[in-house]
């Protein structure tokens, strides 16, 4: 099912995946899933090689910055400006620095760029007499979630090893707290831990970028009740 169906960027499944199916709506806060919209453009970006974090110590990976490596554009435009901000940033930025930056539209702009590839329809529903407006965005196909679903289904049972772009999105929907809209009746917090467990397996740089965003929806989150 999964070779017939081209994978999208990391941050495409990610929107995906914190909507309903059904009625489009958000499971989270835009806030937050802006800030893992963000952290996927970072991963993305790193394991296509063109940005690595620093230094390479033991340091906390809310406290590495981001330079570029290979300069040269991806071919896709966010991802792209992603590399311009970080190329003329007067110095190198810490990446939860880069990332509260860099997430203040991005859910607008990741959802303009699935409307445009035609992955999401956009729709004027009008309620009250015809005096207020809702927008809705739907998928126009379920192939896309279904296909993300099932890779995070088969990682979780032990049926697939886990390649880094999926072990990337499985640490990003713990971190969001996105498993109970996997729909895999589940434990949601056994789910999570394993998940997690998976996403640690892999690169470094990855777990501290997802770490990052952690802390990023945590500050989020004090900022809200203050």
């Amino acid at each position: 099912m999964t070779a017939t169906v081209p994978r999208l960027p990391l941050r495409d499944e990610l929107f995906l995946l914190g909507h309903d199916d059904d009625t489009g709506k958000p499971h989270i806060h835009r806030q937050a899933l802006a800030l893992g919209l963000a952290g996927a453009v970072l991963i993305d970006l790193f394991l296509a090689g063109r940005i690595v974090l620093g230094p390479n110590d033991d340091r906390p990976g809310t406290h590495r910055w981001l330079r570029l490596h290979a300069g040269q554009p991806v071919g896709d435009l966010i991802a792209d400006t992603a590399l311009a901000t970080i190329r003329h940033a007067r110095a190198a930025p810490p990446v939860k620095v880069w990332l509260r930056a860099f997430a203040d539209d991005l859910y607008e702009r990741t959802r303009a760029g699935l409307v445009a590839a035609g992955i999401l329809r956009h729709t004027n529903r009008r309620r009250l007499g015809g005096l207020a407006r809702t927008d809705t965005y739907l998928a126009t196909d379920t192939k896309w979630v279904v296909v993300a679903r099932a890779r995070l289904r088969y990682l979780a049972a032990g049926h697939d090893q886990p390649d880094n772009h999926t072990a990337a999105l499985a640490g990003l929907v713990a971190t969001l707290g996105l498993t109970d809209h996997l729909y895999l009746h589940d434990d949601t917090a056994a789910l999570t831990a394993r998940l997690k467990t998976i996403a640690e397996q892999h690169h470094r740089s990855v777990r501290d970028i997802t770490a990052a965003v952690d802390a990023a929806i945590g500050d989020l989150a004090t900022a809200t009740y203050r």
